[in-house]
């Protein structure tokens, strides 16, 4: 049965692709959307495409001068389905708005083009991934097999370690709650506050997700002053040739983990519908780490005319999470699967309503505008703080000690205006994109308040005095308006840029230091005028191949809400400084021929007055604790690679034995302290190497990737402690190495899904923290299994 079902259902799409004079056009990407499927024509301008499931589909054909056209076709099993395409060639190269889409290799990963829906990309590092060509545990969120890509991507697994959802960064930067990020959904960010408060609670379902975008860290004059970069997550969209269409997926796994998926969407008329809801639950691979969790998403879209759509979005997220606590080193030696601490909770009700609205002024000229209201809030009862994991969480006199109870309230609104145009003096073509951000949040921290002696989560307040210890109100207002314009010089493209911060952030309420144990009034403000200059190249070596080049300053300023972080056991410097700096990259990337995909990049980062950890001695207990302060600047430096060969394609076009090819993802990253008392050494949670090789297999329905991921050894502070603190917040993060597997099998309307993750059942850990969901080390998970089935109507 199973060998017959990969010998059928398929069919073949071929056919000619040809300008507006009849003449054949040679080397054109011809894409077959949403599926592992990519062609290219011949110099006869012919294409040829086997092995197709059986379905509808819209195909695009794009190369670069023409415009690109985009068709329906229907593959019928054990047929060959004929579609021509004629392209029309492009004034000036640059002659409108919606330029050439990103282009994706067959095993989902591209760069963005120079300006794609109102953004230069120009002589930027970019990559994109589109995620329905790869194969990979999406149900679980595992970053290695989506993320994995891009390289130097590091992260910190605490997703089902108790944290909503797993961090990332690259280039020495820090990866936990991924707060060196800038993280957006449907290019809206999902942070509590832009600045006081950059976390990522929620990140939409990679099963939602139809691709990812990366701008790395000069992406800081479009999108904001952070040194991180921008990642965005685009959700899937309506389809636009049906009236309804609907999908289900069922995931079950090892631990008692279930997903269930329902989608549902499409076109009518001028209107354009979609939604997704999932239900998440497993019981964790600890004691203690069961998880509940709903996300939801809905968009409708209206074409109120040719040139205006207006669009409203509104996404959900609600959870429980049990969280299992850190473990010292040996503890995590010994069973990294124990816990010891039963009573911790956590819950981050995510609320964003977005209104975007795109106004084609002309075919050269687009204004788009995007407001959303986020109004949300993260809630904490633990026992953890006080001791940490030395503290053993005990019963006496019959009765748990009392919990601390925390809570935090984010209720703001961001409008972005951005106005694209493409323009000329003489023979000279450009673009220019300009607009400006305003953000207005208010924050409520709360914190200290004494909680019941249960186990279950409870956020009442107990005792004869129920109040919060340090009750907190900060208001954080912004405006940045930016400009950059991409010049065109033949093959030459030169982007210089502009962005001005205006912050003023105010804080008021008390504290009640423990020394003292009396409320003290808090009345605070700050105002900040950052400006920021950059300059990025491009030249274009082929149609497919180009060397980008960039210099971007960066900022990060520091609010008064980072100076009282919430839920954490390390001493603030309550004189932290601003960090300030620049990003620059020089690279070459391309294609060549169907064979070949790459990206050779080196990078140098500079930091001003860096924030790290110490470990520092209290002269009255002769006791170890962590101070966060001004360690001193620091440089970041390294190559990032990534190449992608098939390997049957440079025997045929066509292989009857399917396609075979791999990948590797490689970062060299030297981050160290320049100045101060640690110069010389590593910078935090900056491992040296980190590599991933892929290695894909398709044949007719059935693909299947294994991934091979290492990471070298970093630290956790910068003294660059080899001997863990007794509290395991400091200490080495030993190298790791973990493998992947995942196939898909496709059968008409139904897709099988099955995988193992962490194949080698491999002992680490990537994450030491001061905060929940510690103290201490946060171990990753075990292999797991994961099998599913999807359906689409």
């Amino acid at each position: 049965m199973f060998t017959g079902l990969l010998f059928a259902q398929t069919g073949t799409l071929k056919g000619r692709v040809t300008d507006s004079t009849g003449a054949s056009v040679d080397a054109a990407a011809v894409l077959i959307e949403n599926t592992k499927y990519v062609g290219s024509t011949d110099s006869k301008g012919t294409y040829k495409i086997d092995n197709v499931p059986a379905g509808s589909y819209s195909v695009m054909v794009e190369i670069e001068g023409y415009n690109p056209v985009e068709e329906k076709a229907t593959i019928n099993e054990n047929q060959v389905t004929e579609l021509n395409f004629k392209l029309l060639q492009k004034i000036n190269q640059l002659n409108k708005v919606d330029v050439i889409r990103p282009l994706i290799s067959a095993q989902g990963m591209g760069h963005m083009p120079e300006v794609y829906d109102g953004v230069i990309y120009s002589g930027m590092k970019t990559e994109i991934l589109a995620l329905d060509s790869i194969d990979a545990n999406k149900a679980q969120n595992n970053p290695r097999e989506t993320l994995g890509r891009l390289p130097g991507s590091n992260y910190s697994e605490t997703e089902g370690g108790g944290f909503p959802s797993n961090g990332i960064a690259f280039r020495g930067l820090i990866p936990t709650q991924s707060i060196e990020m800038q993280t957006r959904q449907n290019g809206y960010n999902l942070s509590g506050d832009v600045y006081g408060y950059p976390e990522s609670y929620y990140l939409p379902p990679l099963i939602a997700v139809s691709s990812i975008e990366f701008i790395n860290g000069e992406s800081s004059l479009q999108f904001g002053p952070q040194f991180g970069g921008v990642i965005n997550y685009v959700l899937k969209d309506a389809p636009l040739d049906r009236v309804w269409a609907f999908g289900l997926e069922e995931t079950v796994g090892s631990y008692d983990f279930t997903s269930n998926v329902l989608t549902g969407g499409g076109s009518y008329k001028k209107w354009h519908y979609y939604s997704f809801v999932q239900y998440k639950a497993t019981d964790g691979w600890r004691p203690n780490s069961d998880v509940k969790q709903v996300t939801g998403f809905a968009k409708v879209e209206y074409d109120a005319s040719k040139k205006l759509s207006l669009s409203l979005e509104y996404t959900m997220l609600r959870n429980m999470i049990h969280m299992s606590g850190g473990l010292d080193d040996a503890e995590f030696e010994q069973n990294p699967d124990q816990s010891f601490r039963s009573r911790n909770w956590l819950s981050s009700p995510w609320n964003l309503l977005t209104f975007t609205a795109k106004y084609k002024i002309s075919d050269n000229t687009m204004l788009s505008e995007q407001s959303v209201i986020n109004n949300s809030a993260r809630n904490l009862v633990w026992r953890n703080e006080d001791g940490g994991i030395e503290s053993p969480d005990s019963i006496f006199n019959n009765s748990y000690s009392p919990r601390e109870v925390e809570h935090e309230g984010f209720l703001s609104i961001t409008n972005e205006l951005r106005f694209t145009t493409q323009w000329h003096i003489g023979s000279i073509n450009s673009t220019l994109a300009t607009g400006a951000r305003y953000f207005q949040g208010d924050m409520v921290r709360q914190e200290q308040g004494p909680g019941s002696t249960g186990t279950g989560y409870d956020l009442t307040l107990y005792g004869p005095n129920p109040v919060f210890g340090n009750s907190l109100f900060f208001t954080t207002a912004n405006v940045a308006p930016f400009i950059e314009n991409t010049f065109h010089f033949g093959r030459l493209s030169v982007t210089p840029g502009f962005r001005f911060e205006y912050i003023i952030s105010t804080a008021n309420g008390y504290v009640t230091p423990d020394s003292t144990g009396v409320p003290v009034n808090v009345s605070v403000s700050r105002t900040w005028l950052i400006p920021l200059t950059g300059c990025a190249l491009q030249f274009k070596t082929s149609d497919f191949t180009n060397i980008y080049g960039n210099i971007v300053q960066a900022y990060e300023p520091t609010t008064y809400e980072n100076l009282t972080p919430i839920g954490t056991t390390t001493v603030i410097d309550p004189n932290l400084q601003d960090v300030n700096g620049f990003n620059s990259d020089l690279g070459w990337r391309g294609k060549i021929g169907k064979v070949f995909n790459f990206d050779v990049d080196g990078f140098y980062m500079v930091f001003n007055q860096e924030i790290g950890l110490e470990n520092r001695i209290n002269p009255y207990t002769d006791s170890t604790y962590q101070y966060r302060t001004n360690v001193g600047n620091a440089v970041h430096k390294g190559i990032e690679t990534y190449v992608e060969i098939h390997v049957f394609k440079i025997f045929s076009d066509n292989s009857k034995i399917g396609d075979f090819s791999f990948f590797n993802s490689y970062a060299y990253d030297d981050s160290r302290y320049v100045s101060g008392p640690y110069a010389g050494n590593f910078e935090e949670m900056a491992p040296q190497s980190i590599e991933r090789l892929g290695i894909n297999y398709t044949y007719k329905i059935l693909s299947t990737t294994l991934i091979y991921s290492y990471t070298s050894i970093s630290f956790a502070d910068a003294a660059n402690s080899l001997i863990p603190s007794t509290n395991a917040i400091t200490g080495p993060i030993p190298a790791y190495t973990v493998m992947d597997w995942s196939s898909t099998l496709k059968l008409k309307n139904y897709d099988i899904k099955f995988g193992i993750s962490n194949l080698a059942n491999t002992k680490y850990f990537n994450l030491r923290t001061d905060e929940y969901p510690g103290p201490g080390i946060i171990p990753a998970p075990p292999r797991t299994f994961y099998v599913g089935l999807s359906a689409a109507f």
